[in-house]
C-alpha cells in the first residue's frame, strides 16, 4: 500500500496503545492481537487450508454468521478461522463452535499481514460488510487467494468516491467478487470501474429469521406480559431513548415495560430504577411469580435480547439519538411496529420500514407520544402495521443461499 496508509495505520495503531492506559476496551484488544500469533501457531493445523472469515465486531459477525453455519453443515471438512477487530466481538463470540478457531485480526501493517497470512494459508477470504483492510487486501490477491466481502454497502460521501480516494479505489479491486444489499451500491462501483459485483441483499435478514425460529421461551416476561393489552419491548437503549419513553411509561398504566439496555453497570441499573414509578425489577432479582405483579423489568445480561422481542406488542430500538440505531430487524421479524429516533441515514432498513408503514423515526417526546398513541388505542392498526413490518422481513431473506450457491457452485 502507498506509504501514507502505512503511516495512518502505524498512528492509530499508536493512539490505541496510548487509549489502552484509561480505556479498557482499547487494552484488551493489544492484549488480544499480542497472543495472536502464538494462537493461530498452537491451534492451526499447519497441513490444512482456511476459510478465513473477518468481522470487525459483533453486528458484522452476526451478518456473517449464517453464512459461517450454512458452509460448515454442506462441508463440515472444511477448517474456518474467525477474527475480529472489536473486542465486543471476540469477547462475547471467542467460544463459537461452529469454527475451528477465534483471534483477532492484528493491525494492517506489512509485517503482520504476511506473518498472518503464512501462518493461516487461506483458500479462501470473506469480508463482511465495511472491511477494507489494503495490505491484506493486497496481500490476498497477490498470493492469489479468491476473497469476497459480502452484505457490502456503498454511499456516495464514502473515500471511494472522492477525487483523492484513488488509493482506497485500488484496495476494491482486490476483490474477487462484491455481494452488496442494494443497487445503489452496484451503481456507484460501476462508476469507478468496479463491476464484479452481484446485488444480494443482506445476511441480516437470514439471521434474525433464523433467531426468531430458535428463540427462547423466558417464563419471567411471559408471566410479565400475559395479559397485558400493550407491552413495549425496548432494545439497546440509551439515556437519551429512555428520557422519552419512560415518562410516557409512568403515565400509561394500560402499557408494561421491558428495558434491555445496551451498555449497564450498577450505578446505571440505579438510575433506571428511580426513574420508573410503577411497579419494577431487575430481571437478575426476580421470578416468574413475582413478575405477574410489575408493571416493568429491566433486563440486566446480556444476549438475550433477540429472543425477548417476541413479548412485545412494539419495539423501540434505541441508539437513534446517538451514533445511530441498533439491529431493528431483530424486532421487525415478530411481526411487530418499530421505533427509533431520528439517526437512522446509515440503515436501509430503517427508511425501507418507514417507507412501507412498518417502522416510525420519532426526534422528541411528542413525537413518541403521538406513535404510542395510535398503537395503544387501535389494536387493529397495531397489528396491521406489524404484518407489514413481518412481510419486510419474509421478503429480503435468501442473501445466504444466493452467496453460498457462487461461492461452492454445484455444492
Amino acid at each position: 500500500m502507498d506509504p501514507l496508509y502505512n503511516i495512518g495505520i502505524g498512528a492509530y495503531r499508536l493512539a490505541v496503545k496510548a487509549a489502552s492506559l484509561r480505556n479498557p476496551k482499547a487494552r484488551k484488544m493489544l492484549e488480544g492481537q499480542a497472543s495472536t500469533f502464538s494462537y493461530l501457531k498452537e491451534r492451526l493445523d499447519r497441513n490444512c487450508r482456511y476459510i478465513w472469515i473477518h468481522a470487525s465486531s459483533l453486528g458484522e459477525f452476526e451478518q456473517g454468521r449464517p453464512l459461517i453455519e450454512k458452509i460448515k453443515a454442506c462441508h463440515p471438512e472444511k477448517r474456518i478461522l474467525l477474527t475480529f477487530f472489536s473486542p465486543s466481538g471476540y469477547e462475547v463470540r471467542k467460544h463459537y463452535d461452529k469454527v475451528d478457531a477465534v483471534c483477532y485480526m492484528p493491525f494492517d501493517l506489512p509485517c503482520n499481514v504476511k506473518r498472518f497470512l503464512d501462518l493461516v494459508n487461506p483458500e479462501m477470504a470473506i469480508f463482511v460488510k465495511y472491511e477494507f483492510w489494503g495490505n491484506y487486501l493486497m496481500e490476498l490477491k497477490r498470493r492469489g487467494v479468491p476473497t469476497y466481502i459480502i452484505s457490502a454497502i456503498f454511499r456516495p460521501g464514502q473515500r471511494f468516491f472522492h477525487p483523492w480516494g484513488r488509493m482506497f479505489r485500488q484496495m476494491l479491486h482486490c476483490y474477487t467478487h462484491i455481494y452488496v444489499q442494494n443497487e445503489e451500491s452496484r451503481r456507484l462501483l460501476s462508476q469507478i470501474g468496479v463491476d464484479n459485483v452481484d446485488v444480494c441483499g443482506d445476511t441480516r435478514f437470514d439471521r434474525v429469521m433464523q433467531v426468531k425460529n430458535e428463540a427462547k421461551e423466558f417464563p419471567i416476561l411471559a408471566a410479565m406480559t400475559a395479559h397485558s393489552p400493550f407491552t413495549l419491548v425496548m432494545g439497546s437503549s440509551w439515556q437519551p431513548d429512555e428520557d422519552i419513553v419512560i415518562p410516557y411509561f409512568n403515565t400509561h398504566p394500560e402499557m408494561k415495560l421491558v428495558i434491555a439496555p445496551h451498555e449497564f453497570d450498577a450505578i446505571r441499573l440505579k438510575q433506571l430504577l428511580h426513574k420508573i414509578k410503577r411497579p419494577v425489577a431487575l430481571y437478575s432479582h426476580t421470578s416468574a411469580e413475582a413478575a405477574g405483579k410489575l408493571d416493568c423489568i429491566i433486563i440486566d445480561c446480556f444476549g438475550i435480547l433477540s429472543s425477548l422481542y417476541r413479548y412485545g406488542s412494539a419495539a423501540y430500538v434505541g441508539g437513534g439519538f446517538g451514533a445511530g440505531i441498533h439491529n431493528i430487524n431483530e424486532a421487525a421479524v415478530y411481526g411487530i411496529p418499530v421505533i427509533f429516533g431520528p439517526n437512522f441515514g446509515k440503515f436501509r432498513e430503517a427508511s425501507d420500514l418507514i417507507a412501507v408503514g412498518g417502522g416510525f423515526s420519532i426526534n422528541n417526546a411528542h413525537d413518541f407520544k403521538a406513535v404510542a398513541d395510535s398503537l395503544i388505542g387501535d389494536h387493529g392498526r397495531l397489528h396491521a402495521v406489524g404484518a407489514i413490518a413481518d412481510n419486510y422481513i419474509k421478503n429480503h431473506v435468501g442473501a445466504t443461499d444466493f452467496i453460498y450457491q457462487d461461492l461452492f457452485p454445484g455444492k
